[in-house]
C-alpha cells in the first residue's frame, strides 16, 4: 500500500472534504511553486504516447484533470508537473459566485465516490482568466464555463457570452457546461432547441474573432476549440439529438460525462444517502453510466465527433476501458482524490504498457475498437 493511501489518506479523510481539498491544494501549491522545482517534475513524467491531436491542440498525454479540482486556476503547472496531460480549469462563471452552503462536497468511502453540490463556486470569469493570462502554461488548458445561478434560461446566451469572451483569450480550449445538476434548471439546456441556439451564438463568436484576428497581423491565435459537456442521466434519443446539433454546428467535441442526480447500486446506506441529500454523484459508481455514454455518442457520430470521457476512473485499465469505448481523451477528478499524488503516473504508464500488450501503435488506433 502507498504511502499516500496508508497515512496521508486517512488524516486527510478525517477532515470534512472540502477542508481538505483546501489543504491539500494548498499544500500543492507550495510545494511545486518554484518553477524549478515543477520542471523537475515534469521531466520525470515523460510517457510513450507519440503526438497526440485532438482538435487542432497537441496533448502530451491522453490524461487530463476534470472541471472541479482547479476551479480557479491556481494549480495549472502544479498539476501539469505530476503527469496531467492537460488542465481544465471551472467551473467559472462571468460573476463571481460563493456557490450553495456548506457543507456541500461528501465522501462515499465505501463506494470509492464523492457528492458534491457546490454549485459553481468561483472568483468569476475576469479575475481567473486574468490569473491565467499570467501563467507559463505547462500543458493544455481547458476553460470551462457555466451559467450563474441568478440568471434565467432565457438569458443564459448573453451570461455564457460574456464568460466566453474573456476565456478565449487565455484557454487552449472552452467547454460550456449545461450538465452540472447543481444550478437550478441548467440541463434544461440541454434540449435540442435551446442547445442549438446556445451553441450557435457562442461559435459565432468565435468565428468572428478569427476574422479579427485574420485582419491583425499581428495576431498568432487560431480558432478555439468549442466543447460541450453533457450529463449522464440521459436517454438514447437525448444523446443521439445532442450528438445531430454538434455535428450540424461544427462543436470540436464533447465531453462525457459530468456527474449522475442518480444514485446507482451503492454500498452506501440509503440513512446516509438521506443524511447528504441532493448533488451530484461522481466516482467509480459512475464508470459503467458514462462509458455507455461515450460508446453512444461515438455510434452516432459514427466516430467523427471527439469525445473527451470522464467520469470513474481510478486505473489504466478504467482509462483504456474508455478509449476502447470511443474517448479520444480522457480526464479524472476523484480518482485522483482517492489515489493521490501519483495518480497520473500510474494511469499513463498502465496505460502505455496495455496499448503495447493489446498491440496498437498508437492511442488513435485504440479509439473505439469496442464501440
Amino acid at each position: 500500500m502507498s504511502v499516500y493511501k496508508s497515512i496521508i489518506r486517512p488524516i486527510l479523510f478525517r477532515l470534512p472534504p472540502e477542508t481538505a481539498h483546501e489543504i491539500s491544494t494548498s499544500l500543492l501549491r507550495f510545494v511545486l511553486g518554484a518553477e524549478s522545482t515543477q520542471n523537475f517534475a515534469f521531466r520525470l513524467f515523460d510517457f510513450d504516447f507519440g503526438e497526440i491531436k485532438r482538435f487542432g491542440l497537441t496533448f502530451r498525454n491522453p490524461l487530463g484533470v476534470a472541471a472541479g479540482f482547479d476551479k480557479n486556476g491556481l494549480l495549472v503547472n502544479q498539476l501539469a508537473s505530476l503527469g496531467f496531460g492537460f488542465i481544465e480549469v471551472g467551473t467559472i462563471t462571468f460573476k463571481p459566485q460563493a456557490g450553495n452552503e456548506k457543507p456541500r462536497l461528501f465522501r462515499l468511502t465505501k463506494d470509492e465516490a464523492l457528492i458534491n453540490r457546490l454549485g459553481f463556486n468561483n472568483d468569476g470569469a475576469e479575475k481567473v482568466t486574468k490569473r491565467l493570462e499570467k501563467i507559463k502554461k505547462k500543458c493544455v488548458v481547458g476553460v470551462n464555463i457555466g451559467k450563474n445561478r441568478d440568471v434565467a434560461n432565457q438569458d443564459a446566451t448573453e451570461n455564457y457570452l460574456s464568460s466566453l469572451k474573456l476565456a478565449c483569450k487565455v484557454a487552449d480550449y472552452v467547454t460550456v457546461n449545461v450538465s452540472s445538476p447543481n444550478t437550478p434548471g441548467l440541463r434544461k439546456l440541454q434540449t435540442a432547441e435551446n442547445l442549438r441556439n446556445l451553441l450557435s451564438a457562442l461559435q459565432e463568436v468565435i468565428r468572428s474573432s478569427v476574422i479579427l484576428q485574420e485582419k491583425d497581423q499581428n495576431a498568432n491565435r487560431k480558432k478555439i476549440p468549442l466543447l460541450v459537456k453533457i450529463a449522464p442521466d440521459l436517454s438514447d434519443e437525448e444523446i443521439e439529438s445532442i450528438t445531430s446539433v454538434c455535428l450540424e454546428l461544427g462543436i470540436d467535441g464533447v465531453i462525457a460525462t459530468n456527474t449522475t442526480a442518480m444514485r446507482p447500486c451503492l454500498k452506501t446506506s440509503a440513512k446516509e444517502l438521506e443524511r447528504i441529500g441532493e448533488g451530484g454523484l461522481s466516482g467509480k459508481p459512475l464508470a459503467k453510466i458514462s462509458t455507455e455514454v461515450i460508446r453512444k455518442l461515438y455510434r452516432y457520430s459514427a466516430g467523427r465527433l471527439p469525445i473527451i470521457g470522464v467520469g470513474g476512473i481510478f486505473t489504466a485499465e478504467d482509462a483504456f476501458e474508455k478509449i476502447c469505448a470511443g474517448a479520444s481523451l480522457v480526464q479524472a477528478y476523484t480518482g485522483f482524490v482517492f489515489e493521490g499524488l501519483s495518480f497520473a503516473y500510474k494511469v499513463n504508464s498502465g496505460l502505455a504498457e496495455l496499448l503495447r500488450k493489446e498491440g496498437f501503435s498508437s492511442l488513435d488506433e485504440a479509439v473505439g475498437t469496442k464501440a
